[in-house]
């Protein structure tokens, strides 16, 4: 279906996804330049006054210890190379001890990268890169299992729990328990506000831990808990560094630094997973409404032989009236072929959730088994 002349859209009908993924890509480009103009007037001032600082510094003792400047500077690139290698003023534990290097693979396959323990020999750079990629994907299929057992147990508590409540309202009729609710699961909305604060009850809790045994002020220790259980790891930070700790806790200490951030990583990549389907939807919102004024850019539903009606739309107000929005998928899946499967505010399974962001391995396996002879959707909405 071609444009009109004189739409504001002149290249002709654009794909949905197309679509959402331009959409989603000025998003972010927008989202950098903001995020980079907020950082650059809070930090900037901070950056020039350091800089300022050490220039006085530097000049004040050369003077004094009647050093050139050349041979300053030559010894802090020395101490620069070593504190690559591990070297601080401070003591602190080994890096390359049996300890310290399971501290460093466990950085490296959770995706964190500290930064602060890193190969310096050829072999272990060339090591690190076959040791990364097969470690990096069992981690990352470790985080997406852990999600569906959460959102496993949170869907069954919460549908006992709307189960009771119905049954207190609606009294039985003919024996019955009111309305069957098989296919029942809560509210998207619901599930990122748990995983929400079970993520902020695990930060809270692990920097009570770590102001208590690195010294750090209450905040500096959220900050380090929010930079190192979303994997981001600037290294500026790093827990568990010191060769004793006080009080002769040193084993039971790095346990529970081993605990929370494992949990913590957890919590923030199911939440971050479940954010991502609410701003899918944002998009599928957003989508629905430029349609209005240019519909020559979006194939119609009824004029379509292949396309199925949206399903993962949030709309406010008046647009939200049929139907509460909850985690949906583009593609048809079992539960949609039952009756009643789709109730109102659902949440579903972990099989739809990875349908829904299209990343099901199975569908994966099977697209490369066949060598892409089957239809890629298809592949896709099997199993």
């Amino acid at each position: 279906m071609a444009c009109r002349s004189g739409c504001c859209c002149g290249s002709g009908p654009i794909n949905e996804d197309n679509a959402r993924f331009l959409l989603l890509a000025l998003f972010i480009v927008v989202y950098l330049l903001c995020g980079a103009a907020v950082f650059s007037a809070l930090e900037q001032p901070k950056e020039r006054e350091a800089k300022e600082r050490w220039a006085q510094r530097f000049e004040h003792f050369s003077q004094k210890y009647n050093l050139s400047k050349k041979d300053l500077n030559n010894f802090l690139r020395n101490y620069e190379e070593a504190n690559v290698a591990g070297i601080r003023v401070d003591t602190i534990r080994p890096r390359w001890d049996f300890t310290g290097a399971l501290y460093f693979v466990g950085t490296v396959v959770s995706t964190i990268g500290f930064g602060m323990t890193t190969p310096a020999t050829i072999g272990g750079k060339v090591f690190l890169m076959f040791y990364g990629l097969l470690g990096c994907a069992a981690t990352i299929l470790f985080f997406n299992l852990f999600l569906e057992r959460v959102i496993t147990v949170i869907a069954f508590v919460l549908k006992s729990c709307h189960e009771r409540r119905r049954n207190k309202v609606v009294l039985p009729q003919n024996g019955r328990k009111g309305e069957d609710l098989a296919g029942w699961k809560p509210s998207v909305y619901c599930v990122m506000l748990i995983l929400g604060a079970a993520a902020i009850l695990v930060s809270c809790c692990a920097s009570l831990m770590y102001s208590a045994a690195e010294g750090w002020g209450y905040l500096d220790s959220l900050y380090f808990c929010f930079v190192a259980f979303s994997t981001i790891g600037f290294g500026d930070m790093v827990s568990s560094q010191r060769v004793v700790y006080e009080g002769h806790a040193t084993t039971a200490y790095w346990l529970g630094n081993f605990f929370f951030i494992l949990t913590g990583v957890c919590c923030i990549y199911s939440l971050f997973n479940v954010i991502s389907i609410v701003i899918k939807q944002v998009l599928n919102w957003l989508l629905r409404r430029l349609e209005a004024p240019c519909r020559c850019c979006f194939p119609r539903r009824g004029h379509h032989p292949h396309r199925h009606p949206r399903r993962n739309v949030v709309a406010p107000g008046h647009l939200r009236a049929r139907r509460d929005p909850s985690i949906e998928t583009d593609a048809i899946n079992e539960s949609e072929t039952d009756t009643g499967r789709r109730m109102s505010g659902e949440m579903i399974s972990m099989r739809d959730f990875l349908a829904a962001n299209k990343v099901r391995v199975s569908g994966l396996e099977q697209l490369i088994v066949t060598g892409g002879k089957q239809n890629g959707s298809s592949v896709w909405m099997s199993g």
